[in-house]
């Protein structure tokens, strides 16, 4: 599709561009220069930034660097001192991506790493970049990584943990389902005592978090979230499941727990995706959570909004819980 390439201002981030007949990957001087006044106030320099990444909306490479260099503030207290794995689409949603795990060697001089052994390979590791700086965020999003996949451990305490998540994936495609399956699981949380926050995982799906101290080993982390999961769908069969094979899961929820294994991410709140209107992570309050909210409403197109109001995960941080006292409970249950 063709679009109209526009400056990307801040008045013009609440707006969706218009279309035009030009191709939508190339740009003319007086662009490029029309450009230059929002590029000389990033730390880093913006490799083409009229670039389209959404050729339906017509957002481009440099209202998504705007986007995280705006919402850095908020996004900081996820991503800082935590590994982050990179998920690098140079052509937005115009061409296909890749994942890569070892830092590139065009990040900024200085960029904080973590260099972790691969258990079982003898002198085998990779050496993971550090979230936490907006010069690196802006670098990532420079390489295209449009989404932030983040670590639930700090890269100084890896096997301690300081967040459990829970994945609702609709195998049906359906938020309504991942929204009902949320529901579910906020009501066992609640019997568990354990104060948990949800988010939208800015494509299909509800990711809940638990903040808990970092005092818990990784495995045990894992262990009682596999078994909690297993728990609420042995209660809810017809809707949700555990199954590890995609076909068994047929329209269900599928449960995953995996994401709290070790060295392994998961979406960071306020992450944008590689999806139809350019939808980024949104925490929520629990009352937002509905089968009737559209998660594409929170986009690169109207963001402004959404952080000008109260955030829903403002104390989270300061809820982090003795996840002991929960697995105990949940033995009991």
């Amino acid at each position: 599709m063709k679009t109209k390439q526009t400056k990307p201002t801040k008045s013009s981030r609440s707006a969706k561009p218009a279309k035009s007949t030009k191709p939508a990957n190339t740009r003319t001087k007086t662009e490029t220069a029309a450009a230059a006044p929002a590029l000389s106030k990033f730390p880093i320099t913006v490799s083409n930034p009229t670039k389209i990444f959404w050729p339906d909306e017509g957002y481009t490479k440099l209202q998504l660097i705007e986007f995280y260099a705006d919402v850095f503030p908020k996004l900081q207290p996820y991503v800082k001192d935590r590994i982050l794995s990179l998920e690098r689409c140079p052509d937005g949603m115009r061409g296909g991506c890749f994942y890569q795990k070892e830092a590139p060697s065009s990040l900024p001089p200085g960029t904080p790493t973590k260099r972790i052994a691969h258990v079982g390979k003898s002198g085998k590791s990779t050496n993971y970049v550090v979230g936490g700086a907006l010069v690196t965020q802006l670098a990532l999003a420079n390489l295209g990584c449009i989404a932030v996949h983040v670590s639930g451990s700090r890269a100084s305490s890896l096997r301690k943990p300081d967040w459990v998540c829970f994945d609702m994936d609709p195998q049906s495609g359906k938020f309504s389902d991942a929204a009902r399956a949320g529901l579910r699981l906020k009501e066992v949380l609640d019997v568990l005592k354990v104060e948990s926050f949800p988010k939208t995982s800015g494509s299909r799906g509800l990711h809940v978090f638990v903040p808990i101290k970092p005092e818990t080993d990784v495995d045990e982390v894992l262990s009682f979230a596999e078994s909690l999961v297993a728990r609420l769908a042995a209660q809810f069969p017809k809707d949700l499941t555990v199954e590890h094979s995609i076909a068994a899961r047929k329209q269900r929820v599928y449960l995953d727990p995996y994401r709290n294994g070790f060295g392994q991410t998961v979406v960071a709140p306020y992450s944008v995706r590689r999806r139809p209107k350019a939808p980024f992570s949104t925490p929520l309050s629990w009352t937002e959570v509905s089968p009737a909210l559209d998660p594409s409403e929170f986009n690169l197109g109207n963001y402004t909004k959404r952080l000008s109001a109260a955030d829903p995960w403002q104390e989270f941080f300061k809820n982090r819980q003795p996840l002991a006292a929960a697995i105990n409970a949940l033995k009991k249950i």
